[in-house]
């Protein structure tokens, strides 16, 4: 007999600290006592262990391009574990992703796979810093480039000041060198850059915020960063974990025509399965070990499974028709979801920030006030949004003009029961 969704919590409690894998899920941010366990999905509805159906938009947190299980990665990812499931040996996969990566990012002429966003984040920083022989890295509040510990920084009083470890474990020197901007303020990123850019090794930016919510890069604001690295000598990464892919085949860089020095990628790229890249120009990525100094590895590096969905992903993507549609569906969220706040959308991501008419900049303008009882509005409708006013909607080619009447319908009603 199925265990119940508090059997299963209460199980989960005893074994994994918090009893989720990764901190969100435990949805406490939201007001939920215990999480719901997914047990299986299909296009645009994830089922769970308390035999609920719910529409979702969160999609495994944006890589699912195509919905749940998509028959065709589904295919792909099984062929080729009839082969073997790892070998630690180079594989012709993991050549196959790495053309994929190369003909569509425009930035990248090199990528090296690995096997987490957090790991490409941080395999980039330490490139940058090796490459230009600096140590300083300039973040944004309110992006998120995974949980090594140069990034779990926050900001000190003031603006684009020096890091002040924002967790415990982390050595108050590993974030000394981090200097915290905010977003979209060009002006402060140019006074930190007067400040401390004499040893400035990179500017490391999501190009569309997606970890505040959908925030869009103000005019001018990445043109800004790239003239900025330039006259300091430092690389300008891209994290495009969330973008790439999504907002455009080539990514935000694509998108608004700015080419970064370095990308990581994640999420869409590995098709579902636990894989991410980092890439960018030749002459910095041949610092890598064992071409250069610069040593990062990993074990499950370019995995024959994860390779494989990405390939089946990627090449698909190529259709641009692929890309009006995801552009369609979004646009009609969006405009379904105007009337009860501010919509921020950019190709398919986009974030309800409601009761709101003023747009989002930036992370000190976010106000999560709210956000709790609309997720449990929605949730007891059959409609599952992100568990945290931080991140976004992501809209698949799974989710039909049906799927997202049926949502906007959901929030009408939550809003008129109120």
């Amino acid at each position: 007999m199925a265990l119940t969704r508090t059997e299963l919590w209460h199980r989960a409690l005893g074994l994994i600290p918090g009893g989720v894998n990764s901190p969100v899920r435990a949805m406490r941010g939201v007001g939920l006592d215990e999480p719901f366990f997914a047990v299986g999905g299909e296009g645009p509805r994830i089922r769970t262990a308390d035999g609920r159906e719910l529409v979702d938009w969160v999609q495994s947190w944006g890589p699912l391009v195509f919905g749940h299980a998509d028959p065709e990665t589904v295919e792909a990812v099984r062929e080729a574990a009839l082969a073997g499931t790892t070998f630690g040996a180079p594989t012709e996969g993991e050549l196959e992703l790495a053309e994929e990566i190369v003909d569509a990012v425009p930035s990248v002429e090199r990528v090296r796979l690995v096997s987490s966003g957090t790991e490409a984040g941080m395999s980039a920083l330490r490139l940058a810093r090796g490459f230009t022989h600096r140590d300083r890295v300039i973040t944004f509040a309110g992006c998120y480039h995974g949980h090594a510990d140069p990034f779990l920084a926050r900001a000190g009083s003031g603006l684009a000041t020096l890091g002040i470890a924002s967790s415990p474990g982390v050595p108050s020197g590993v974030v000394a060198d981090t200097i915290v901007c905010e977003y979209n303020d060009a002006d402060g990123v140019a006074s930190a850059v007067e400040r401390y850019g004499e040893g400035l090794a990179a500017i490391f930016v999501e190009p569309v915020a997606g970890n505040m919510g959908c925030v869009p890069p103000a005019p001018g604001f990445l043109e800004a960063l790239r003239m900025l690295c330039d006259a300091a000598g430092a690389l300008l990464v891209f994290d495009e974990v969330i973008t790439g892919f999504r907002v455009a085949r080539g990514g935000a860089q694509a998108r608004f025509g700015v080419l970064p020095d370095l990308t990581v990628l994640g999420k869409i790229v590995g098709g579902g399965l636990p894989l991410a890249a980092f890439g960018g120009r030749s002459d910095v990525m041949e610092q890598l070990a064992p071409a250069g100094a610069v040593y990062q590895a990993g074990t499950l590096s370019g995995n024959p499974l994860a390779t494989a969905a990405g390939v089946s992903v990627l090449r698909r993507l190529r259709d641009s028709a692929v890309y009006d549609v995801l552009e369609q569906r979004s646009a009609r969220l969006a405009e379904g979801l105007a009337p009860f706040g501010r919509v921020q959308r950019v190709g398919a991501m986009l974030t309800l920030f409601a009761g709101r008419d003023e747009p989002v900049e930036r992370f000190s303008e976010l106000d999560t006030d709210g956000y709790a009882e609309l997720f449990r509005g929605l949730y007891e409708r059959g409609v599952y949004v992100a568990p945290s006013q931080y991140e976004c909607l992501f809209p698949s080619l799974a989710h039909t003009d049906e799927i997202v009447d049926q949502t906007i319908d959901a929030v009408r009603d939550h809003y008129a029961q109120r």
